[in-house]
C-alpha cells in the first residue's frame, strides 16, 4: 500500500539502536516496490581544507571531501523511499514513512566540529545528548544495510543534492575504512554500492531558471517541505519531491544520460557503459561474500 507524499500524510520515523533492526525490516519489505531512494546527512561540517598544489578544481574538492570525511563522524542520516510516481511507503501505517537515522558516534563534548554548523543543527532540533545515549550504532547499521536490498543493487535509484559528502560518510560507514586517496577509487566505490545515482545539483545545470540550494529550489519549482528544515529525514523528502518535480518539468524521456554524476567532483563514474556495469556486479558480489551473505538472495539482488 501506499499514498501520494503530501505534507500532511508523511510520517518521519525516528530510528534509534533500539528499533534499528525493526526499522530496517520495514525497508526490506517495501525496496522492490518503491526503488527511487533519496538521501541526506547532516555532519559536523568542514572544519579543512587541503593546501597545496592541484591539478583541477575537482580535485582539491575531493582532498577536502576526504580530508573531512576520514576526521569526523555522521551525525544524522534521511531516506526517503518512493516509486516512479512519488508514492510512498506506508509501513503498514495510514501514511507515507521517511526515515531518519540517528547516530551516537559524534560526540560534541571532545569531538572536532564546526561551530556554525553545530549550532544550525542545534537550533533544528537535534539532541546531541540523546544521539550519544541512544543512537545507532554504525556498525550494527553497516550490517544492516548491506542485506536491506538499498545498496549493491543496480535497480536502486539514489536521489540526492550536492551529495559528495553524503555520499563520502556512507561508503565510511559500509566500508569501515577511511576514503579512497583518489578521485577515481572513490567512484568505483560509488558505482559498486550505488550503480544508478542523481545529483539533482548537477541536473540543476542543465535548467537555465534554477539556482542556489534545496531550499530555494524547492521554491522555484512550487514544492512544499515537511519537517524542519536541515534535519535529515525531512531534507531527504524534500529531495525527492523536487527530483519528482525537476524530472516532470524539464526532462522529458530518459534522464540516464545526467547519472552518475556529483557536483563538484570531475570523475564520472560511467555505470551505464555495460562493462562498467558488469565490473560493478562482480564487486558486489565480492563484497557480499565478505561479509557472508553469498547466498541465493544476493545473487538475485545483483543480477536480477
Amino acid at each position: 500500500m501506499s499514498v501520494t507524499p503530501k505534507s500532511e500524510n508523511v510520517q518521519i520515523r525516528e530510528v534509534w539502536e533500539e528499533n534499528l533492526e525493526q526499522e530496517f525490516a520495514l525497508i526490506r519489505e517495501v525496496v522492490d516496490d518503491f526503488p527511487f531512494v533519496a538521501m541526506d546527512t547532516e555532519f559536523p561540517g568542514i572544519v579543512c581544507r587541503k593546501v597545496g598544489n592541484f591539478k583541477s578544481t575537482s580535485d582539491f574538492n575531493y582532498a577536502t571531501l576526504k580530508a573531512n570525511v576520514d576526521m569526523l563522524n555522521l551525525i544524522q542520516l534521511g531516506l526517503t523511499l518512493s516509486d516512479e510516481h512519488g508514492n510512498l511507503p506506508t509501513c503498514n501505517t495510514d501514511i507515507g514513512c521517511v526515515w531518519q537515522f540517528n547516530f551516537r558516534e559524534f560526540d560534541v563534548q571532545s569531538d572536532v566540529y564546526a561551530a556554525d554548523s553545530i549550532e544550525l543543527l542545534r537550533q533544528s532540533g537535534i539532541d546531541f545528548k540523546k544521539n550519544r545515549e541512544s543512537g545507532v550504532d554504525t556498525l550494527h547499521f553497516a550490517e544492516l544495510i548491506m542485506s536491506s536490498g538499498i545498496v549493491l543493487n543496480a535497480d536502486i535509484q539514489w536521489i540526492t543534492f550536492h551529495s559528495g559528502y553524503d555520499f563520502g560518510y556512507l561508503l565510511k560507514l559500509l566500508t569501515c575504512k577511511k576514503l579512497p586517496e583518489t578521485q577515481s577509487g572513490f567512484f568505483n566505490l560509488i558505482k559498486t554500492y550505488f550503480p544508478t545515482l542523481y545529483d539533482i545539483k548537477h541536473l540543476m545545470k542543465y535548467c537555465n531558471s534554477l539556482h542556489g540550494g534545496l531550499n530555494k529550489l524547492a521554491e522555484l519549482l512550487g514544492v512544499q517541505r515537511f519537517g524542519i528544515s536541515h534535519q535529515a529525514g525531512s531534507d531527504s523528502h524534500l529531495t525527492s519531491c523536487a527530483f519528482r518535480k525537476l524530472r516532470e518539468s524539464y526532462f522529458n524521456g530518459s534522464m540516464e544520460r545526467y547519472a552518475g554524476v556529483l557536483y563538484g567532483l570531475g570523475v564520472e563514474s560511467g555505470q551505464n557503459n555495460g562493462l562498467g556495469l558488469c565490473c560493478s556486479r562482480i564487486r558486489a558480489m565480492l563484497i557480499f561474500a565478505e561479509f557472508g551473505v553469498f547466498s541465493g538472495f544476493a545473487w538475485a539482488l545483483v543480477f536480477g
